[in-house]
């Protein structure tokens, strides 16, 4: 298997399946080739099952109907309805204000969030379940506190949605299946 090791500022060492199916590691400055061996060798067991998993996935996507561009638009003009109203609903319950909300077709990302306070969403998100959309508000939302995936910023999360790991996993589960043509 070959790997591809990206190294930047970063704390930790992490794991990326892309995909293509090539695997990446990212990994801090600091951190020795031997220290990353070891690290994907404890993994390795978890880089299969991914691998497996999303090979499965590239399939099921090969045998899904497309989107046409007409229909794309149409989940654009649904979502500059829907999402709003959702993030104005989320805002004052997690705490937060927000400037300028847009609504984009992302092939990777459902939500963002910048440093100003902009919020991103995927039109796609409307294919979603209403708790998997309110989840990505949530999760989007919830950077205006932290800027970050830290253990603070998922008590904040679960904090509005409790149920939000069954969200992440539906989007896992379910996203890649959405696409167009």
């Amino acid at each position: 298997m070959k790997i591809e090791i990206i190294r930047s500022r970063r704390k930790t060492i992490a794991i990326q399946i892309k995909p293509d199916l090539s695997v990446v590691v990212r990994a801090p400055y600091g951190i020795s080739k031997r220290e990353i061996n070891e690290f994907v060798e404890r993994k390795y067991d978890w880089i299969e099952r991914k691998l497996q998993e999303m090979s499965r996935r590239k399939e099921e996507q090969k045998n899904h109907s497309h989107l046409t561009e007409a229909q794309v638009k149409e989940l654009a003009r649904k979502a500059l309805e829907y999402i709003p109203s959702r993030v104005e609903y989320y805002a004052p319950i997690v705490g937060v204000d927000y400037s300028r909300i847009t609504i984009r077709n992302q092939k990777t990302r459902w939500g963002s969030c910048t440093s100003k306070g902009n919020l991103n969403f995927n039109c796609f998100l409307m294919m979603a379940p209403p708790d998997v959309i309110d989840y990505v508000v949530v999760h989007e939302l919830c950077h205006r506190k932290q800027m970050n995936h830290s253990k603070a910023f998922w008590d904040e999360v679960a904090s509005v949605c409790p149920e939000y790991k069954e969200a992440r996993n539906w989007l896992k589960e379910h996203g890649t299946l959405i696409s167009y043509e």
